[in-house]
């Protein structure tokens, strides 16, 4: 599912978000934790990181800043959740359909 909020942004470039339980064969109500992967919906290079593990992020924050042909995409979370890992560093390249962050939900 994609957002498309009020950023004046193609509503194609931002990310989407798979949900897997953390602990194999638990569920939310027996105390496991969702474990949501951020990826990129863009080919290009990241320009800035916004977040980092430890922080509390909610609906709409926007964890890191992709440049791509001259334009800032940001890519955002869906979900609220607490950053667990940032996969990528400033300046590295990357692709459509990468990881980028893991979020602990």
């Amino acid at each position: 599912m994609l957002r498309s909020a009020d950023w004046g942004h193609n509503p194609a470039c931002y990310t989407r978000r798979e949900i897997s339980l953390a602990v194999s064969g638990h569920s939310h109500a027996s105390g496991g934790m969702a474990r949501i992967e951020i990826k990129s919906e863009i080919t290009g290079t990241v320009w800035k990181l916004t977040s980092k593990p430890g922080d509390r992020v909610e609906s709409g924050d926007t964890l890191i800043i992709i440049e791509s042909m001259k334009m800032e995409i940001p890519v955002i979370t869906e979900d609220p959740g607490t950053v667990k890992e940032i996969l990528v560093k400033e300046k590295e390249p990357v692709s459509e359909g990468q990881v980028v962050a893991i979020l602990d939900g």
